[in-house]
């Protein structure tokens, strides 16, 4: 069967689609907060991989909103999932336009009621993230964007506002001015947590008190979701968001918005070491996004003797060297 060809029409098209489809499931997931605010943890949450990893059932009567509901207006599409996925549903990527969701992003958050939640639906086509929709329902917070043309913001029933809000783009000299994301992630293991724990103080800490390679970052925040992290940056309210142990539909939506604002999108600090050089820099492969190892980093002004991509390139290789490699489990 021949894949169907997705122009810019086709995809604003679709566009207009999964907007719609995220704010219906936003109500879902609204109602979803509102059942579990109402009851005891022990009635309705269930534990997934740990204690800072829960997901409710809502998590699927989304994914299955969402899925029914593309597969209706979409039947050609393939579909990758998070619930599904974990349910044994695994198909390897193709070229044919695939659906990449996860239904709700930030379970935890959830869970606890803390506001930075949403639905990420993103879309492949010849194994590339091309279409992005994150909808946050608590703060009716709506990014959108296309691969190839500019993201925007909707606050509640306003007009579009284009990414990064600030114009132009803010410098970035140096780490020591920028605020992080990053996150703790479900392994708590030993190994990880420790690593984990080293190379984020070595971002936060002052080498003028002893922190042996410490970058003195403005600071460190957590929003608990890949894909609000991802459209932080693309917002320009984060300059930089590292993250290992992510799926594809944690960062499918959030890769597109966020090159869509100026971003820039690579992997694993090999990753960006072979490819930092070259033509192909920026370009998120199949190896990129299946390799569970991200880095992103803002739109950076440009200077008198630097680039854009010159600055984000000279961030990204300041935050590796400070960085201590963690496994994605």
């Amino acid at each position: 069967m021949a894949i169907p060809e997705l122009t810019t029409e086709a995809l604003e098209a679709i566009l207009d689609f999964t907007v719609a489809l995220a704010r219906t499931a936003g109500d879902l997931i609204l109602e979803g907060s509102d059942a579990i605010q109402s009851v005891t943890a022990s009635k309705d949450v269930n534990e997934k991989k740990n204690s800072v990893d829960l997901v409710t059932e809502y998590d699927v009567r989304v994914e299955e909103l969402v899925k029914t509901e593309l597969a209706r207006k979409y039947p050609d599409f393939k579909f990758i999932g998070e619930e599904s996925y974990s349910a044994g549903s695994r198909p390897p990527l193709t070229d044919e336009p695939t659906f990449c969701v996860d239904p709700i992003d930030g379970t935890t958050n959830f869970v606890h009621g803390f506001p930075f939640v949403c639905i990420s639906l993103g879309l492949l086509y010849k194994r590339r993230p091309v279409l992005g929709v994150i909808f946050n329902p608590f703060l009716n917070h709506l990014y959108t964007g296309i691969k190839g043309k500019s993201s925007y913001l909707t606050k509640g029933n306003g007009q579009p506002l284009k990414l990064p809000l600030a114009s132009p783009p803010k410098p970035l000299p140096s780490l020591s001015q920028a605020l992080i994301a990053v996150e703790w992630g479900s392994d708590r293991g030993e190994q990880t947590i420790t690593s984990k724990s080293g190379s984020f103080g070595r971002l936060a800490g002052n080498p003028a008190q002893d922190v042996r390679g410490g970058k003195m970052a403005h600071s460190l925040r957590s929003m608990g979701s890949a894909a609000l992290n991802f459209a932080m940056v693309a917002q320009g309210g984060l300059d930089l968001y590292w993250e290992v142990g992510c799926w594809p539909w944690d960062v499918c939506a959030g890769i597109v918005i966020a090159e869509g604002a100026g971003g820039i999108v690579t992997g694993s600090h090999d990753v960006f070491s072979s490819t930092s050089s070259g033509a192909s820099f920026g370009d998120v492969t199949e190896e990129i996004l299946t390799g569970r190892k991200y880095i992103v980093v803002r739109a950076i002004g440009e200077t008198e003797g630097e680039t854009c991509v010159e600055a984000q390139k000279r961030i990204i290789k300041e935050f590796y060297s400070s960085v201590e490699d963690v496994d994605a489990n």
